[in-house]
């Protein structure tokens, strides 16, 4: 018995519709590509940068002090009529107590070294406790962010994943380490 041939129209379209499937699951589960639009995250991210968002990690673990995260608004967001997603960096993890005060942001009353800041913040916030399930997170460009600081915290539901990757331009290729120095977990 001879296998009958397709049409190669027919097998164009099955191929087309196969990619498109498999690009909008991995899209959707696995990881997205994102662009900076702003000078928030500045210098460690510039306006125009693209990055690859991994959406898998938080599945087997919690966001880490550190993590560059995308998230969706916020519910005060929303409210203020956001809505694309924001890039920050993780600051205050469940339970934390979170200060900026004197150009630094204590955690835990401790002074972090960051190394990766634009400016030091010239405002004053807290002392606040992150709550249960939520995230405080502040761009890298502190004097010129809207984070955390104005608004509150992100809950673990509206994270869409961490910025793992820098892939435009060519010339700043690579993973945003080095990370910033954190005192140790409670």
């Amino acid at each position: 018995m001879t296998k009958k041939e397709e049409n190669p129209l027919v097998e164009l379209l099955k191929t087309i519709v196969s990619a498109g499937i498999l690009a909008i699951g991995i899209r959707a589960c696995v990881a997205e590509a994102r662009f900076i639009p702003s000078e928030s995250m500045l210098p460690t991210l510039e306006i125009d940068d693209r990055l690859i968002i991994e959406k898998i990690s938080y599945r087997f673990r919690k966001p880490e002090r550190g993590d560059v995260v995308v998230f969706s608004p916020t519910d005060t967001l929303k409210e203020q009529d956001y809505k694309e997603a924001f890039i920050k960096r993780v600051i205050g993890i469940p339970g934390d107590i979170v200060e900026v005060k004197n150009g630094s942001v204590y955690v835990n009353n401790q002074q972090l070294t960051e190394n990766y800041i634009l400016n030091p913040p010239n405002y004053e916030y807290g002392p606040t406790k992150v709550p249960e399930g939520e995230y405080l997170v502040l761009g890298d460009n502190r004097n010129n962010s809207y984070d955390s600081h104005y608004w509150g915290f992100v809950p673990l539901e509206n994270l869409i994943g961490r910025a793992a990757v820098r892939f435009w331009p060519p010339n700043r290729l690579g993973s945003l380490d080095p990370q910033p120095l954190y005192p140790e977990s409670k």
